[in-house]
């Protein structure tokens, strides 16, 4: 009989997701190569907490942005302070850094994690996301942004997505953003009328921003762009890293609206568009210069630039989506009394760094090789009867051909 308890079943909330095998595959994948190139760049990891004091982001991202007036989680916890899960991690780290006393020389951090944004879900766009980044801090050279930029193209070479395009523009230092706010800001509001509402309230706090409004690009069509007020210093970095990426023949498109959303940047900024892909945001990544930021943040002044990919939009747009999560082999176990050889056998082979896996209960041989097909394992190693002559049966389970091999040869067979 029915208790008459309603049972709830729960699901993930609103604008998040689960990532379960196989499709995990891809997600460990990524990180492998993110790590591996980020390491052959000489970026070092940096983990920093998932929530930070609201402060950080409130003077670090800007107070006028939509991320900041939109989309944080941010609460009180029970100490009465106020607390935001981070939408993003380039303050975290500059705060961090300064924390541990600053830049000595230079630099290089790289970070991957969750980042949280309450916003209206859809295709790309998520309530928490993955986002992956580097940053290098002590240096205003337009090397280090030539750098950069091109870690973001090589990590999306990697990672199989198509037909990437760079777009790149300067935005300027302080003095030449200021010069080009009054021109965008004084554009608009003659122009007020023919504006969405989201850009109307934009165009007295945050002018810039509604050069991306895709609902307003036939009233910013003629608009004022930043490179039109760029100082000389400006100027002669962009130069220098447009020199820079023809150099190694990285190919770049001048968008010269682009802006990125965030009010800490200057100087150079860029996006990757795959072009081929469609969804909410077409860029799935981008940076900049930002060398105010640690300032804003009670640092002392240093040059820094950085950026940060979107790795839940890098899998939409990505070709390699069914890389396989499998075992390099299942080992099987014809009887019970050798269960604990074939664990033996299972942990040093997982100690010589091979993906290996077996059963913990009894099961019938069929079985087992059910499992083994299901967990994708390339071969299964059969711990039989030729276990007292130090030998085992050794089969490819795509070929379907199987050998005895002595113990000892295993790994080789294996790796080979």
């Amino acid at each position: 009989m029915s208790s008459g308890v309603v049972v709830t079943r729960f699901r993930a909330p609103k604008g998040t997701y689960d990532v379960l095998p196989p499709g995990s595959g891809w997600w460990r994948n990524a990180r492998n190569i993110f790590d591996e190139l980020s390491a052959q760049y000489g970026y070092d990891l940096v983990l920093t907490p998932m929530f930070e004091d609201t402060d950080v982001f409130v003077r670090g991202v800007g107070t006028d942005t939509e991320v900041v007036q939109k989309q944080m989680y941010t609460f009180e916890d029970k100490g009465g302070r106020s607390i935001t899960l981070r939408p993003e991690l380039t303050a975290s780290v500059v705060r961090a850094v300064i924390q541990a006393g600053g830049v000595q020389g230079r630099f290089k951090g790289a970070y991957w994690g969750e980042m949280f944004r309450y916003e209206r879900p859809q295709k790309g766009r998520t309530r928490q996301f993955m986002q992956a980044g580097v940053e290098y801090l002590g240096s205003d050279s337009a090397e280090a942004d030539v750098e950069v930029i091109e870690f973001g193209y090589r990590l999306l070479e990697r990672l199989d997505v198509p037909d990437v395009e760079i777009r790149i523009n300067s935005i300027g230092d302080p003095d030449d953003r200021a010069a080009y706010r009054s021109a965008i800001s004084a554009y608009l509001l003659e122009r007020i009328d023919d504006l969405s509402d989201d850009s109307r309230k934009r165009v007295e706090s945050n002018p810039m921003r509604v050069l991306d409004s895709k609902a307003d690009e036939d009233v910013v069509a003629g608009a004022p762009v930043p490179l039109d007020y760029l100082g000389d210093g400006a100027n002669a970095h962009f130069e220098q890293v447009r020199a820079g990426l023809d150099r190694i023949d990285l190919g770049y498109l001048i968008d010269d609206k682009l802006v990125r959303g965030l009010d800490y940047y200057t100087r150079t900024v860029w996006e990757y568009i795959p072009k081929g892909y469609e969804a909410a945001q077409s860029s799935v990544g981008g940076g900049g210069r930002y060398d105010g930021l640690f300032e804003l943040l009670g640092g002392r002044p240093t040059p820094a630039v950085g950026l940060a990919m979107g790795v839940d939009r890098i899998l939409l747009a990505s070709r390699a989506t069914d890389q396989e999560s499998g075992l390099d082999a299942f080992v099987v176990v014809t009887d019970e009394l050798l269960r604990p050889q074939a664990r033996m056998l299972t942990s040093e082979l997982r100690g010589a760094g091979l993906r290996i896996d077996m059963t913990d209960t009894q099961r019938s041989v069929k079985a087992q090789f059910k499992e083994a097909d299901r967990r994708d394992a390339l071969a299964a190693i059969v711990v039989g009867s030729e276990w007292a002559d130090g030998e085992v049966t050794a089969r490819n389970l795509d070929t379907g051909e199987q050998k005895v091999i002595p113990l000892k040869e295993i790994e080789g067979w294996l790796r080979a």
